[in-house]
């Protein structure tokens, strides 16, 4: 397995890394679309977002450490120094909704905000994600404002 093609750090590990006085924000983008994607990524990086991106649920799994057939080495470490995760809902293998349980029945994860975004505005799948403990449902495409909207959340979250 091509372990570059899996994941792509947007910038340089640096957990210590400070904007301003503030800590910088770490991300995991999960969206199987690469164009939503880079939009994704370039929305939460002009906010000084760290960013870090997979293209599906079970490469977000294998970045946190949660996949089932994975030992829980180094990347139990990595999982922890994510501060919020937004996935895209329709994904092949497995839907954001599926993730979101994955990551909630965490106890090392649960506590991390998820976003789900879907292009599709679909009332009961939405209360279905937010009972299961979604942060947010958000409409694509995303918006500048949306990712502020977001930001703002996650100052919250981290105060």
């Amino acid at each position: 397995m091509d372990v570059s093609a899996s994941f792509s750090l947007s910038k340089k590990v640096d957990d210590d890394r400070v904007v301003g006085e503030e800590q910088e924000l770490h991300v995991l983008a999960v969206d199987d679309n690469l164009i939503d994607r880079k939009i994704v990524e370039k929305l939460l990086k002009n906010f000084s977002c760290k960013v870090t991106t997979a293209e599906n649920g079970l490469r977000a799994l294998e970045y946190l450490g949660l996949r089932d057939d994975q030992q829980n080495t180094l990347n139990c470490n990595i999982g922890s120094k994510v501060n919020m995760i937004i996935t895209d809902y329709c994904m092949p293998g497995m839907t954001g909704y599926e993730l979101l349980k994955k990551i909630k029945e965490s106890s090392m994860l649960k506590e991390v905000p998820v976003v789900i975004m879907s292009s599709e505005n679909i009332p009961t799948r939405i209360n279905k994600c937010l009972e299961e403990g979604a942060q947010m449902f958000m409409l694509k495409p995303l918006k500048q404002s949306d990712v502020k909207k977001l930001r703002g959340q996650l100052m919250k979250c981290g105060s």
